[in-house]
């Protein structure tokens, strides 16, 4: 057992730039351990990830805000305070914060993540606010 008192002691927020589009922070909540890493990320309304995928899956818990998730060859899905996602192995995706709000979650990854593309605006957009 290990316990970790809020976040990570000595750690900075950084701002993630090369696998995010717009203004995007990370927090750790713990170190990487036993192949899981926990992170409170916070982003400007427009901000997202790229395309990528976990070994061995992904939680989302939405603490503020709003924004949406889409999985490879579906549409985007709203996600909003208070909302849970389970996001399994390997399944390629992207989440962020819609166009008209911030949004903050904490993201608890499980194994390697693979980053891949950027999402194309277009493929951004076409989600309705």
């Amino acid at each position: 057992m290990k316990v970790f008192h809020g976040s990570v002691e000595g750690a900075v927020s950084e701002q993630r730039t090369s696998t995010f589009t717009g203004v995007v922070w990370a927090d750790p909540v713990m170190p990487a351990t036993d192949g899981v890493t926990i992170n409170n990320v916070s982003f400007n309304p427009g901000a997202r990830t790229y395309w990528h995928y976990h070994e061995q899956g992904q939680v989302l818990y939405v603490a503020a805000g709003s924004g949406w998730i889409c999985l490879e060859g579906g549409e985007p899905q709203a996600i909003r305070q208070g909302d849970t996602v389970w996001i399994g192995p390997n399944e390629r995706h992207w989440h962020g914060a819609n166009t008209k709000n911030f949004m903050v979650h904490t993201a608890t990854s499980i194994g390697k993540t693979v980053w891949q593309e950027a999402v194309a605006d277009t493929d951004y957009l076409r989600s309705a606010d």
